[in-house]
Formats: structure tokens, sequence, C-alpha cells
């Protein structure tokens, strides 16, 4: 099966809030190795004008991953895990992403292109605060891989 090109265009509902936590950002910022003393300390965050401990960058996968599952669910998608590599990631941030926050996300896919005989399905996860406000746009690009038919 491949990817069902009728993908483009859709969007999901919002997922539900995702309450980022001081030990999750922890976590993660020694999962990932970000060593800036805000990603670990309140107070080094706070001296930078923070409420709390300031997530990685790269911490928005947690809450895009989310909308991700939703699109891989899709039984009629062509999408099969086997199949997949993350062949791209990009982040468009309005504020970084601190412990407190509650975050929502919704993703719309934006683009399939096939190259050879795979596709490359682009999709935005747009990640907003409690108050509505954008906080961070996570851009993906799947690559899928041609099966035998």
């Amino acid at each position: 099966m491949s990817v069902n090109p009728d993908l483009v265009g859709r969007e999901f509902p919002p997922t539900a809030p995702y309450l980022v936590g001081r030990e999750k950002v922890r976590e993660f910022a020694r999962a990932t190795f970000a060593t800036a003393a805000q990603h670990v300390d309140p107070e080094a965050a706070r001296a930078l004008g923070y409420a709390d401990v300031v997530a990685p960058p790269t911490f928005a996968m947690v809450i895009q991953d989310r909308t991700m599952q939703q699109l891989l669910a899709l039984e009629d998608s062509g999408i099969e895990l086997h199949r997949l590599v993350h062949a791209e990631q990009r982040f468009t941030y309005s504020r970084p992403i601190v412990a407190g926050d509650e975050l929502v996300a919704q993703l719309a896919v934006t683009g399939i292109r096939t190259l050879g005989g795979n596709a490359m399905v682009t999709s935005e996860a747009t990640i907003t605060d409690a108050d509505g406000a954008h906080v961070v746009t996570a851009t993906s690009v799947l690559l899928v891989g041609g099966g035998a038919e």
C-alpha cells in the first residue's frame, strides 16, 4: 500500500493538555546532554527571567509525539512503521517551553512528495499554551519506504 495522498490538508483534533513537569525537563536535558544550567536549575532559569526550568529546544518532540500517534494510527494512511524513518525535524519557536506550561498540540499533514518508490510525508504540529498562544511549531518529515506490492 502506498501513502494515501488524501492525507494532505488533513488536520487532527487537538491533543489533551500536557503539563510540562520540572523533572521531565531535567530528565530530557540529561538524556540529550543539554548541560546549560537553566535546563536543570530553577534558580538559574529564574535569573534569566523564566518561572521555572527551561526545556531544551527538542523537548517539543515530547508533545509532538502525541500528534504523530494520531497520524500513525490511521488504518488508511499507507504508513507502515516497519518502512518508516524520521528523516527531518525543525522547530519554530515563539517562546521557550518552561516547566509548568500546559500545552496542547494539533497536527496537520502539509505535504506528500514521492521520491523514487518512497514518500516524504511532511506534517506540522502547532503547539499552544493554556491561553491559546503559540509556543512552537514542530515540523517533521517522515520517509516512508516503498514496499513490494
